[in-house]
């Protein structure tokens, strides 16, 4: 995160999570997705820390979090959402924004509905949810004994960098190479890679949070990628529409438009939590 940023290690339902915050005010909650971390928001948080207190910790098992075996943390959405909860003491947040991307929209639409006085606000982006339809890369990695091996052995720099271009990105977007050998470099340990492969099969059946959506009482805006390869564009209008009162907008980008159109989204994102009418809805 740029700007006058910092960093800490915080204690959370027992785990150690490491945290970034920028900015002042209100506070903001930003939760990654798969395979990346806190870096994720490096393109918007210095535009959203002008009017939050932004605060984007890595999951436990990714970043610079500490990386528990799976027995000992199960990686689902329910407990990273009570991770999440615990964050709140731990910061001293009282009621904050979250914006959830991912596998953190998932967590984040548990966090809602399991304490709604910890959320405020909701931004959904290309959100974990409804069941989509798996690439390649990611189905193999899910096939028993095998699955497990080539995902810990085989999955080098090259196929990490060839996910983001074929999977992540839209048709002519990019990510910069270096960054996503950053996360290639976070993800490459054996620690890492155990918990990457526990959380996509722990969170394969995503039909308890598909459940939870009916409980979000917070105002929600549901932001995606019109190219989203992840979760297609229809399943974002499905969410909206069953949120009740959601907000949705469609950006021209594929699976992370705040990667892709930072300053753009983080306009849509302002607009929303100083409690302006979205548009489109």
């Amino acid at each position: 995160m740029p700007g006058d940023r910092t960093h800490r290690d915080v204690k959370a339902n027992g785990v150690r999570l490491r945290v970034a915050e920028c900015g002042t005010g209100p506070a903001l909650v930003l939760l990654h997705g798969m395979f990346v971390d806190h870096r994720t928001w490096d393109g918007v948080v210095e535009d959203l820390s002008t009017a939050f207190r932004v605060v984007a910790p890595d999951f436990p098992g990714f970043g610079e979090s500490e990386k528990p075996s799976a027995q000992r943390f199960r990686y689902d959405v329910d407990a990273f959402a009570e991770v999440v909860a615990d964050l709140y003491a731990g910061l001293d947040l009282g009621r904050a924004a979250v914006l959830g991307h991912g596998l953190g929209g998932g967590v984040a639409i548990a966090l809602a509905a399991r304490h709604p006085e910890l959320v405020s606000r909701l931004v959904l982006v290309d959100s974990m949810c409804f069941e989509a339809p798996l690439d390649l890369r990611r189905k193999i990695a899910l096939l028993p004994v095998v699955g497990g091996f080539v995902f810990k052995q085989l999955w080098n720099r090259a196929t990490f960098r060839a996910y983001f271009r074929d999977v992540v990105v839209s048709d002519g977007g990019e990510l910069p190479r270096g960054k996503v050998d950053g996360y290639y470099d976070a993800f490459n340990g054996p620690q890492s890679r155990g918990s990457a492969l526990s959380t996509l099969r722990a969170t394969v059946d995503t039909r308890p949070v598909v459940a939870m959506t009916a409980r979000i009482s917070a105002p929600t805006l549901v932001v995606w990628g019109r190219e989203d390869r992840v979760f297609p564009a229809g399943l974002g209008q499905r969410l909206a529409r069953q949120i009740r009162g959601a907000g949705f907008e469609l950006m021209d980008a594929g699976h992370a438009p705040h990667e892709e159109r930072p300053r753009e989204f983080s306009e849509i994102v302002s607009r929303f939590l100083r409690a302006e009418r979205p548009t489109g809805t």
